[in-house]
């Protein structure tokens, strides 16, 4: 009978920490909410007091005075950079009501550093992913930094099928292959030499499996490596399989040194067939396959229509360039893509 007080007494404390942690949660996001709120009003209401006045020296003056005002009342806070950070955040979501959405879901921090994005869908992007995968303010900016957005395939689309993906995804938590694939990966993590084979690249992935799972995304769940697969009584294997919990497939990775060859295609045919036949559970969807090789051509991957075989291909970096060079790099390559989708 002892034993079964204390148990309950163990259980009965257990719920009351639970209640309290939840509350604390709570309030938190409350006082979060209400401060991103009370940001976005005072950036309206110096919006709203500059734009009375076109002349740029009373704009600047108002935030200077304001903000000298304001600090020397409420502390170091309230610096002419916060004003311009408030008033930023009218500027790029003049919308009281879809502002006051966003902050119940997001962060003043995570508000703060989408909002600089240029592009609309690009902070679209990273608004659905933040609030998707639950990315802390460090996990964005890394995300941003590594730009993400250019290395997503849905980049690569026409502008409308964007939108239409990122209302999917914010109506309906539902992502698409082209919200998960990307190109280039950054496999610098690695530690590989100039010179290693695929065995020597497989061994690295598996030893830094983590990272690599964070580089692909959180979705992905490890099942095996070197999975053997027997076909008329000959064995072959997989580099490496994974499951994607929300896309619900298995994801077939091949490794590869070098450029992209045709055959490499038939390969991954017959591996996706085995899996689709042999492992797929009910209710799951077609595997996916993932050849990763340090070069490709496009026109090779056009012609031969991966797409419609459930296939991509991208080309993985174990040793990062420029950040400039790579900006160049991923912005040419959205360019080139869109100007084919505008040639068909």
């Amino acid at each position: 009978m002892k034993n079964n007080e204390i148990k309950i007494k163990d259980s009965f404390i257990q719920e009351i920490k639970q209640l309290i942690s939840e509350t604390r949660q709570r309030i938190a996001s409350s006082v979060n909410t209400e401060i991103s709120i009370l940001y976005w009003n005072v950036g309206k209401r110096i919006k709203n007091e500059v734009l009375g006045n076109q002349r740029a020296e009373y704009g600047k003056s108002i935030i200077n005075n304001l903000s000298e005002t304001l600090t020397a009342e409420y502390g170091s806070g309230w610096g002419e950079k916060q004003l311009q950070h408030c008033l930023h955040a009218v500027e790029t979501f003049p919308d009281s009501e879809i502002f006051y959405t966003l902050c119940r879901e997001l962060s003043w921090s995570h508000i703060r550093t989408i909002m600089y994005q240029d592009d609309p869908l690009k902070r679209n992007f990273y608004i659905e992913m933040s609030k998707l995968e639950k990315w802390s303010v460090r996990t964005l900016q890394e995300r941003i930094k590594s730009m993400l957005y250019e290395r997503t395939a849905i980049s690569k689309k026409p502008e409308q099928t964007i939108k239409d993906e990122l209302t999917t995804l914010k109506e309906e938590q539902k992502l698409t292959p082209d919200l998960v694939f990307r190109d280039p990966y950054f496999l610098d993590f690695l530690g590989l030499q100039d010179t290693y084979s695929e065995k020597d690249l497989e061994t690295a992935i598996i030893v830094e499996l983590q990272r690599f799972i964070i580089e692909m995304g959180s979705d992905f769940a490890f099942m095996a490596r070197q999975k053997r697969i027997t076909i008329d009584d000959r064995d072959y294997y997989i580099d490496l399989l994974f499951y994607h919990r929300r896309l619900k497939c298995l994801v077939a990775i091949d490794l590869k040194i070098g450029e992209f060859e045709a055959a490499y295609k038939g390969q991954m045919e017959l591996y996706l067939r085995y899996l689709e036949k042999n492992e797929q559970l009910e209710n799951e969807n077609t595997p996916i396959g993932l050849i990763l090789c340090t070069g490709k051509n496009q026109e090779h991957i056009e012609l031969m229509q991966l797409d419609k075989s459930n296939i991509r291909v991208a080309d993985y970096l174990t040793a990062l360039p420029s950040q400039k060079l790579l900006q160049d790099k991923l912005h040419r390559a959205i360019e080139i893509a869109r100007e084919r989708i505008g040639e068909k």
